[in-house]
């Protein structure tokens, strides 16, 4: 019998997993027994998107694979709990203590802390090393407040991240983000289609079982993820040799005609431990100074990993579990029926939805200026936002989407994790993208019978919530266009928000 057990969490596939190392400096390899449990239970908690499941079933399954090819003897078990697929292994291979890494969740975390009392032996519970701040805490214990810009000026500091020999931001500024706003030109760019992969035998099985599955949104048809390491690193190469030079200056513009534009895709694996995000990181770096791609893009890139996404972790695990029922400006309304169906004259609304019903993506700002700004508008329970996105994203983790979402994109943790809500009405939708073009609603009407709903519920928006939003120094001035509303105005934009509001179709769960 194996003296030691690792339990690997299905979005743990690293290619060093502490907990194997831990265990083989007590053993050698072959007295280590692995185990991955695919639990009903967690597959079934929210009806998720059936391309997520694809991808980490079969990401899971393939994983099994790289161990077994490496050497170690692995267990893939079927179980209809978590505790019970550890309660049969522990019974069927008696080992003397199981490693495990944390749960990058806080409710895998709190599951991990009771397993040892749970299963009758001893479990030993390793740091997680899948995030950069897991490995290095730039602000330990800390009660003040920290932006984004701080955190990320010192994570780039941790890793040598784009300094030069005196330790200053190579070209002279830690932030390119104002050359990084550009809508896509009406013609004459050419934007290169991300690298897709064929579902080999593991993966069609796994199709063929998730699409049988009784709940979920958005087909199985389709799939083309990478679900193996060395495909998760093609994907890497071809974006950096690919997108990332035109991503900096296009990573805020928004298209009909593409879902990725020059966006990564490498969220999806990142997220489940195929990709390093250090390595990630490094290879962007490497490619400017090989001349491969422009600084801006660079640094906007390692800034949404280094910065954003590590900032994310990091204020999930300061916030929660307060988060999860955040909700400062007091919203309840239920989601729109909208969301699922993408049934709505607005022709960014109806893309984007229908975009993440067949795929499972959309990329940051359609989910930040488009969806979320809409449900923060329309003032939806930033709950049931946040369940959605969990539910329809093939990248989506509480880790993640949490903070994103009632952090950020809903505003409802009282401005810990974003400094000001993001709203907008129509004009920024039809800045940055070519969505208005094909929509039969005007984005420069404030109110009438082709008005878009964007315009009036902004404007609705920062009546309803005036005083709140003057007293916030990044918001006094879109308030101070309230004084050229007339009383007429006023009152017109009001009623036709209650109207819109009112009619706007509600989505019931047991519509699923």
């Amino acid at each position: 019998m194996a003296p030691l057990s690792v339990w690997i969490l299905g979005d743990q596939l690293l290619r060093s997993h502490p907990a194997l190392l831990a265990a083989e400096s007590l053993v050698e390899r072959s007295q280590i027994q692995v185990v991955l449990i695919e639990s009903e239970r967690r597959k079934a908690r929210l009806p998720y998107h059936r391309k997520k499941l694809v991808l980490l079933l079969s990401a899971m399954r393939h994983y099994v694979e790289e161990l077994r090819s490496a050497g170690y003897a692995v267990e893939y078990r079927r179980a209809p709990t978590m505790l019970e697929g550890l309660r049969q292994h522990v019974a069927a291979h008696r080992p003397e203590r199981v490693l495990t890494m944390a749960a990058a969740e806080y409710r895998g975390r709190q599951f991990q802390q009771r397993l040892s009392s749970l299963l009758g032996v001893p479990v030993d519970v390793l740091p997680n090393t899948q995030f950069l701040c897991g490995r290095f805490d730039p602000f330990p214990n800390t009660e003040k407040k920290v932006i984004l810009e701080t955190f990320y000026r010192a994570m780039r500091r941790r890793w040598g991240l784009l300094l030069d020999a005196q330790g200053e931001p190579v070209g002279g500024a830690w932030n390119f983000d104002r050359e990084n706003r550009k809508p896509l030109p009406r013609r004459g760019l050419a934007i290169p289609p991300p690298i897709r992969f064929a579902p080999d035998a593991i993966t069609a099985q796994v199709m063929h079982e998730v699409a049988a599955l009784p709940h979920g949104v958005g087909r199985v048809d389709g799939f083309d993820l990478a679900v193996t390491r060395h495909d998760a690193e093609r994907a890497r190469e071809d974006f950096l040799y690919h997108r990332l030079p035109n991503f900096g200056p296009y990573e805020d513009a928004m298209s009909c005609s593409s879902a990725v534009l020059f966006h990564s895709l490498l969220s999806p694996y990142l997220n489940i431990g195929l990709l390093d995000p250090l390595e990630t990181v490094q290879r962007a770096e490497q490619a400017y100074y090989e001349g491969h791609a422009p600084l801006a893009s660079v640094e906007g890139f390692i800034r949404q990993i280094v910065g954003w996404r590590e900032y994310i972790y990091w204020q999930y695990w300061r916030q929660m579990p307060g988060l999860l029922t955040a909700n400062g400006w007091g919203f309840t309304r239920a989601m729109p029926r909208l969301f699922w169906d993408a049934a709505t004259p607005m022709n960014c609304l109806r893309s984007v939805v229908s975009r993440v019903l067949e795929l499972g993506y959309c990329h940051h700002i359609e989910r930040l200026m488009v969806i979320c700004n809409f449900c923060m508008l329309a003032g939806i329970d930033p709950a049931a936002v946040n369940e959605w996105f969990l539910s329809f994203y093939v990248d989506a983790y509480e880790w993640v989407v949490s903070p994103n979402v009632i952090g950020m994109g809903m505003n409802a943790d009282g401005g810990q994790t974003a400094t000001k809500p993001y709203i907008a009405s129509a004009n920024y939708i039809h800045k940055m993208s070519d969505y208005c073009a094909d929509c039969r609603l005007n984005p420069k009407l404030r109110t009438g019978a082709d008005a878009c709903p964007y315009n009036f519920l902004y404007w609705n928006f920062l009546l309803e919530h005036e005083e709140t939003l003057r007293a916030n120094p990044r918001l006094g001035p879109a308030v101070l266009g309230l004084k050229h509303l007339t009383p007429e105005e006023r009152a017109a934009i009001r009623a036709q928000a209650a109207q819109f509001l009112e009619e706007l179709p509600l989505y019931h769960r047991e519509e699923a």
